[in-house]
């Protein structure tokens, strides 16, 4: 019997051109990018890359704001439903008002309650609906120009063909270059972080593992924020934290830990997941004292303070990372910390971390986008450009509660950061507005009452 194989030349020619064109890939790769990483040094291709990007933008901004002087252009657009805020008043003073313009007794004949004090709680609920301080938190940050994003605004794209043309480009490089190159930059740092930290979880506890452990997920670390184009610049590097210590940041984005790892090494905090992300899990914990929790240990409380002091008081472990938001926010503000990690007594070293969003949205709105499709916006996106400040270490002060410290951290990131500092608590985006701040307005309102009932009865 006689096997007849038909060869055809153009399919080993094809063969042929796409090994080497993956051979020079991967070694553009190696030698521009990933060698670079390993060492932690650049060659100032990003910061070329993010001057070029912002001259552009400076272009379209032009192009933008003379489109925007045409009345009958989509961009000029009436500001009547503009909201005017006012100065703050308490709600005595607001509800006499009421009283006053509403009757033409004296305030001081009222009887304890009015029908016309009901106007105060609507317009306040209709101005809380309409201006939500919570709420507005988990929306993308409004950019003052369009950065060339469809998902930015989605009129600028349409001004002019020039623009248009322009966008179209920027869709080409994102997707046909960009996205790429992301794509296996990640999987090279993720696939390198799993495979070596699982090798070095065989060797013995002791200084040797430690070093070699510290040297691979720095070098994995920066190799992942390559492939987001990030663009970090640090301050202040001598209040980095130091073992034994837990480092508290404002929270934007599953990438904050990137972006901090990727200049000193952290132990992780967090819940045990599956697939992927729990095959990640399991190989870091051989090679750090990463500290896990099973979904029925997060809920208890002590048994993560436990946890979380025994770490801390061996000073030869890494310093704890906690993002006591407990949920990202949209890079304009910080919301309330959670007390249990300013509960144990170690030194705390506060980070503040502030994204440009002209560059790419790095907020992560998870009610909305799920994480494939989060890391795919993000690796489209022009870059990510960010700062970090390392503030000074900071203790709990005789007769401060764990509230009072928490909320001073906070304060001191937000003022650092330049963004606003919100006492509401970020679990408000899923969940129901707590009993105790309903009670709040009761009391004020019958204080008040009460109050003025006192006041006549004096007189």
């Amino acid at each position: 019997m006689v096997l007849f194989l038909d060869f055809n030349p153009f399919d080993n020619l094809l063969c042929i051109l796409l090994g080497i064109s993956f051979t020079v890939w991967f070694t553009l790769l190696l030698v521009f990018i990933i060698v670079p990483a390993i060492f932690g040094v650049s060659f100032g291709i990003r910061q070329l890359y993010m001057k070029t990007l912002l001259k552009i933008f400076e272009w379209a901004t032009r192009r933008i704001e003379r489109g925007a002087k045409d009345k009958n252009h989509p961009l000029h657009k009436p500001y009547s439903n503009a909201i005017i805020a006012k100065e703050p008043t308490s709600l005595e003073e607001e509800i006499k008002e009421i009283r006053r313009s509403g009757s033409n007794r004296d305030l001081d004949s009222a009887s304890e309650f009015e029908m016309s004090d009901i106007f105060y709680f609507c317009r306040r609920g209709v101005e809380s609906i309409m201006d939500d301080e919570v709420t507005k938190r988990f929306s993308a940050e409004e950019l003052e120009s369009w950065n060339l994003l469809t998902r930015s605004n989605y009129n600028f794209q349409h001004i002019s063909l020039r623009l248009t043309v322009l966008w179209g480009l920027g869709v080409v490089i994102r997707y046909g270059f960009l996205l790429p190159l992301r794509v296996t930059l990640a999987f090279t740092g993720v696939g390198l972080l799993v495979v070596l930290t699982s090798i070095i979880g065989f060797l013995p506890n002791g200084r040797t593992k430690n070093f070699l452990s510290e040297k691979v997920h720095l070098m994995c670390y920066r190799i992942c924020v390559r492939a987001l184009t990030a663009i970090i610049t640090y301050h202040d590097s001598e209040n980095k934290p130091k073992n034994g210590g837990i480092c508290v940041a404002n929270h934007t984005s599953p990438i904050d830990v990137i972006i901090l790892a990727s200049d000193g090494c952290y132990a992780m905090v967090g819940q045990i997941h599956g697939g992927l992300m729990g095959v990640i899990q399991k190989s870091m914990v051989k090679a750090c004292p990463h500290i896990w929790f099973e979904r029925s240990e997060v809920k208890d409380r002590h048994l993560v303070a436990k946890r979380l002091s025994d770490h801390v008081e061996d000073k030869t472990k890494l310093p704890i990372l906690i993002f006591p938001e407990g949920t990202c926010i949209n890079n304009t503000s910080v919301m309330m910390f959670k007390k249990g990690s300013f509960e144990i007594g170690s030194t705390v070293y506060p980070v503040a971390i502030k994204y440009d969003p002209r560059f790419g949205d790095a907020f992560w709105n998870s009610s909305q986008f799920g994480m494939v499709s989060y890391l795919l916006r993000m690796m489209s996106s022009w870059a990510i450009v960010c700062s970090v400040w390392y503030l000074p270490p900071m203790s709990r002060e005789e007769g401060e509660d764990a509230v009072q410290f928490a909320n001073r951290v906070k304060a001191a990131i937000a003022r650092q950061g330049g963004l606003v500092d919100l006492l509401w608590d970020g679990g408000l985006k899923r969940g129901k507005v707590k009993d105790t701040f309903k009670e709040e307005q009761q009391k004020l309102y019958s204080k008040m009452l009460v109050g003025t009932q006192e006041d006549r009865s004096r007189s």
